[in-house]
């Protein structure tokens, strides 16, 4: 044997992941949304003027609105609103390694020191008073102001948590549709391997290796996507070990397009439906036949085509089939929606599966994981 037993082991290796024992929070699961972006504190800015303007027209004695109440209330809200902002976005690092609570009360403290700020600004400065400072109006202020960012913090955890949950679901969604290699394959796959052992040791080799990956592959549920070159890697290797049991019954066609390797698609889509095409339309075959496997771009979508004879009369079960089939649509569903398509058609004695994807790269930051998704026209 070479050196490559050294280098490659067919048990996954299982990565443990600390305990988060203290519940400090790092920037991704803190539940403030970056106040950094113009987006989030444009939101907060048209939400403070609509309350601004709900308290103005309650506050006007005559009429609709008190204008003149309502123009110095939007600038001291206004402006207690951006520096708060700002405050919290350059604070954001070390907010987020806080604890939930002691976030909380850090966050409002902040705006609660703005507030008592701006107010004794605009006492001292803009309208003086004989007496001093208005202690009660600024009290009230302080009051206000605290309600109003708790609820707006209540609303922000609320938001964060559905987020949570959602991901949490759609990943539980993944993990439940993820294809697991058929019992039926490994026992072959195993019995085609000990057959090679003692007559081609280097190829059992080989075979041992493209097993060991095909496993990685469908223990790993932590990406929604990988690159569509590991998907048709993962193709190439279980083919390889269904010719060990085939031999020349199966031949495959290769039709791929370059600048497709990066495209974003689940993880095992396509490895299932090859499955699919040995099974029905190679194995029950004495002659056996060729599959086609298809890709290429159009427009703002990428095809993925998988071609195989129409099964005869012996072809096995429809079921598996529609099983995978619905298993691969779902999803795909659930990563891209209602742009993603799979469809099947039959014409002229050949069963085409046809996956449309929108255009969209990966780029890796590091190894398998931090995959960022770049979308095309």
């Amino acid at each position: 044997m070479s050196k490559k037993w050294s280098q490659y082991s067919i048990v996954a290796t299982i990565k443990e992941t600390p305990l988060n024992t203290d519940k400090r929070l790092n920037a991704r699961e803190f539940y403030v949304p970056d106040l950094c972006r113009v987006r989030a504190v444009f939101l907060m800015l048209v939400t403070s003027e609509l309350l601004v303007l709900v308290l103005a027209i309650v506050q006007a004695p005559q009429g609709w609105i008190d204008w003149s109440y309502f123009g110095l209330l939007s600038l001291f809200v206004q402006w207690t609103t951006l520096t708060s902002a700002a405050l919290v976005c350059l604070l954001r690092p070390r907010l987020a390694r806080l604890t939930t609570s002691r976030a909380t009360l850090a966050i409002l403290a902040i705006v609660l020191l703005d507030v008592l700020a701006f107010s004794l600004f605009a006492d001292r400065v803009l309208h003086p008073a004989p007496g001093g400072p208005d202690w009660q109006g600024i009290a009230k202020k302080l009051l206000l102001g605290a309600l109003i960012t708790l609820m707006v913090l209540r609303y922000f955890y609320l938001q964060h948590q559905w987020q949570q949950q959602r991901e949490a679901q759609m990943q539980a969604r993944l993990a439940s549709l993820q294809a697991r290699i058929q019992p039926h394959f490994l026992f072959n796959s195993m019995n085609s391997i000990a057959s090679l052992i003692a007559s081609d040791p280097d190829k059992a080799e080989e075979a041992v290796l493209d097993l060991s990956e095909l496993f990685r592959a469908s223990l790993r549920t932590d990406d929604q996507q990988v690159p569509l070159a590991r998907e048709l890697d993962l193709c190439r290797r279980y083919l390889a070990i269904e010719s060990l049991r085939l031999g020349e019954r199966l031949n495959v066609e290769w039709a791929i397009a370059p600048g497709l390797e990066s495209q974003a698609i689940p993880p095992l889509s396509l490895q299932p439906l090859v499955e699919n095409a040995v099974h029905h339309g190679i194995q029950h075959r004495s002659d056996g036949s060729t599959i086609r496997i298809e890709a290429y771009a159009k427009g703002a979508f990428v095809y993925v085509m998988i071609q195989n004879p129409e099964p005869g009369p012996h072809g096995g079960s429809h079921q598996g089939h529609r099983v995978g089939l619905s298993n691969t649509r779902s999803r795909l569903t659930a990563v891209f929606g209602d742009t993603a398509v799979l469809k099947q058609s039959r014409h002229n004695g050949t069963h085409t599966v046809t996956l449309r994807l929108p255009r969209q790269n990966l780029r890796q930051d590091s190894g398998h994981h931090g995959q960022e998704v770049k979308h095309h026209g």
